[in-house]
């Protein structure tokens, strides 16, 4: 039991999926950080308040934190958009496969010139 987990711990796509969860935890902090320490401070020039976290109303005694929502939102417009360039230019590096052309043998090739010589006979 220990060598197959061992086995399928070493796939390839395991390894590749725990290191793209632990660069994406690692991403995540950086915008984190990203919108905190540099893009709030730009919006809070023209809202008024340095920190969007910290934006709310109440009602009924709810209180409605859309600050901190618009913090989540602007990460995920971040990380989303450095995803969508990460694919893009993976796309662009990679050659895609394209099928390869099926292979007629000579039979299939006689058969069908007949079939064509057949159909325009009539």
């Amino acid at each position: 039991m220990i060598k197959e987990f061992r086995d399928f711990i070493m796939r390839g796509n395991v390894l590749d999926l725990a290191v793209g969860v632990i660069i994406g935890g690692a991403f995540t902090a950086v915008v984190t950080s990203l919108t905190k320490n540099l893009i709030n401070p730009i919006i809070s020039m023209f809202v008024g308040k340095a920190d969007l976290s910290k934006l709310y109303f109440t009602i009924l005694n709810a209180k409605f934190a859309y600050g901190s929502f618009l913090n989540d939102v602007i990460n995920f417009l971040i990380t989303a958009f450095v995803v969508f360039l990460i694919v893009k230019t993976v796309n662009r590096i990679m050659p895609s496969k394209k099928p390869d052309a099926p292979v007629v043998s000579k039979e299939e090739l006689l058969l069908t010139q007949i079939r064509d010589l057949l159909r325009n006979s009539k």
